[in-house]
């Protein structure tokens, strides 16, 4: 029974604890101690007088641990029921043995985080004495941690600290566990209440069986409204409290084979709803969204399935499972160092046998080798006639190649000589040409040269001739600079002139602007004047005007409204201004 495997884990704890000199054995007095303590934890009736009669024939001193063991069976476990504490039985085994093993201060974890880290690790650890916990739970372990923490699973310093394991068996004991965890080798950047909510999260999980937990909203039975509730699923039950803390406990919804669970539609106001049935009662319950929901109706789901099946919490049957899987991984590795075993059996006899033939082919190449040594000494006879014969050979084949080599160089030298006549003949051919070239190029120049001289004289001729008229218009053209040099000075003499008439005419402009701009001044202050007593006549004109009938056209309309008279009055006062203006002007 998987109960009675964890509880003797941890009173293996206990008893190793009272063990102080690691002796093995523990005093009558101090087992009976443990002995009344774990009845009361269990809740069994305690026989005091068992012990003595169990051990009244062993009075040579402490008991050891295989002597306690039967009493333990018989006295104790065997009456041990489901329903104590299996948390509290824990507490009372790790105070007696924390003590005397570790110390939390120089940790990152409290005792209540070390406890936890002691009571999973009686829940991985395997079941042989004394406890360790293997590498591949260590693993689990440390990766259930690192998850429930947020943090990512860091292969490669796992990795390493595996190399470290093996100095140590690939296992560790409970205590070192526990320093593994709280010195945070592997949580580092995590703080101390990070570090102790994951250790809780697993302690929940694979302790405590808390499958899935987290805040919903429940239909009352009563007064049917709707509250919100701390939901804990377990393997065969949900409880549901005020908080998270788990200490106001409101109720538990017990699971077995014939309950189920139903998706409801949206209704009063609530989505994501869904039902509990049982045997006498059904709980209606609304998660916070859709992805809420599914978790929950696919973990209450598994619990019941679990149940119908008769299997252990989901850890306990992935435990169960691993240890399967390790035994049957060392059952194959037995078969193969078995094989092994077998193949190296095999394999040394055929080395003999190899042996034997490698012994067979040294005698074989002995043989071979004396037989090549005679073969190679008579291929060095043959050798050496060979050579002698190649060397006579060589020898003709040189005095050959001389004579040849000073025949040829015979050759080579009358053929050296042969080029050198043709050469030299080739040359002969070029100088008689070249002076034959020559001699036409002379007789060619002579001609040109007279021809040259002829044309020459004609041009003398024609110079001279163009030398005479050349002069004649030199003395022309001096008359004609004579002319043109008087005509040029009555030219200058009348620009002079000219010059004089248009300063004499520049001075009268400068005299006639002078005037206009005076008499502007003139008619600018005529106008100021005139532009007054316009004003006042207008003025007076205006107000002394009798009043008499309108003209028929059309009024004049100005910025000020109608105008005081018509368009044909305005222009005859008009005139009559402008002709007293122009009046004034040609007084003044």
């Amino acid at each position: 029974m998987w109960l009675r495997d964890e509880v003797l884990k941890s009173i293996w704890h206990a008893f190793t604890a009272l063990d102080v000199d690691q002796s093995g054995r523990v005093s009558k007095s101090q087992l009976k101690v443990l002995s009344h303590n774990l009845c009361t934890v269990m809740k069994i009736p305690h026989d005091p007088v068992a012990l003595e009669q169990h051990f009244k024939d062993d009075n040579e001193g402490p008991v050891s641990n295989q002597g306690y063991m039967p009493y333990l069976n018989r006295f104790i476990l065997d009456k041990v029921r489901d329903d104590f504490d299996i948390l509290e039985f824990n507490k009372i085994c790790w105070t007696l043995c924390y003590r005397k093993n570790i110390s939390t201060a120089h940790l990152l974890i409290s005792t209540d985080d070390a406890f936890k880290v002691w009571s999973i690790f009686n829940f991985l650890s395997e079941d042989r004495y004394p406890l360790i916990i293997i590498t591949e739970e260590i693993e689990y372990f440390l990766r259930k941690l690192m998850e429930a923490m947020g943090n990512g699973w860091n292969e490669e310093k796992f990795a390493d600290y595996k190399l470290q394991l093996n100095m140590k068996n690939n296992c560790l004991t409970a205590w070192e566990l526990i320093e593994l965890v709280g010195m945070g080798h592997f949580s580092k950047g995590m703080n101390r209440q990070t570090l102790s909510m994951g250790i809780t999260e697993v302690f929940q999980e694979l302790i405590l069986d808390v499958l899935k937990q987290g805040y919903m909203m429940k239909k009352g039975h009563k007064r049917k409204n709707w509250t919100e509730r701390w939901f804990v699923l377990r393997p065969n039950s949900m409880s549901y409290y005020v908080c998270e803390d788990l200490t106001d406990k409101k109720g538990e919804i017990v699971l077995d084979r014939n309950c189920c669970v139903e998706s409801l539609p949206d209704k009063e106001g609530k989505k994501c709803l869904f039902i509990i049935k049982c045997h006498d009662k059904s709980y209606e319950i609304s998660a916070s969204d859709k992805k809420k929901k599914q978790e929950w109706l696919q973990a209450i789901q598994t619990c019941i399935q679990l149940l119908r099946l008769g299997l252990p919490s989901p850890h306990r049957e992935a435990r169960l499972r691993r240890r399967e899987l390790r035994q049957r991984q060392q059952v194959e590795q037995e078969e193969l160092e078995e094989r092994m075993k077998q193949l190296q059996t095999a394999n040394e006899s055929k080395q003999r046998q190899l042996e034997a033939m490698r012994k067979e082919v040294e005698e074989a190449a002995a043989k071979a080798a004396m037989e090549e040594r005679r073969r190679m000494q008579t291929q060095t006879d043959l050798q050496d006639r060979y050579r002698l014969d190649l060397e006579r050979e060589k020898m003709v084949r040189q005095q050959m190649e001389e004579q040849v080599a000073q025949k040829t160089s015979e050759l080579e030298q009358y053929l050296q000589r042969v080029r050198e006549l043709e050469d030299m003949y080739h040359r002969l051919e070029e100088a008689l040409e070249d002076e034959r070239q020559a001699k036409q190029d002379e007789e060619a120049m002579r001609k040109l040269q007279a021809r040259l001289l002829e044309e020459e004289a004609a041009k003398r001729a024609e110079l001279e001739h163009i030398h005479l008229q050349q002069q004649r218009a030199i003395s022309q053209t001096q008359a004609e600079k004579k002319e043109l040099e008087a005509e040029q000075l009555a030219k200058e003499k009348a620009l002079q002139a000219a010059m004089h008439q248009l300063e004499s005419l520049e001075r009268e402009r400068h005299g006639a602007l002078e005037q206009y701009e005076e008499v502007t001044k003139k008619l600018e202050r005529a106008a100021n004047k005139t532009k007054t007593w316009k004003d006042k006549v207008a003025k007076h004109e205006g107000l002394v005007r009798l009043i008499q009938p309108g003209h028929k056209g059309p009024q004049r309309i100005t910025n000020w409204g109608p105008a005081s008279f018509t368009d044909a009055e305005l222009e005859f006062r008009k005139k009559s201004w402008q002709e007293r203006k122009n009046q004034g002007a040609q007084a003044q």
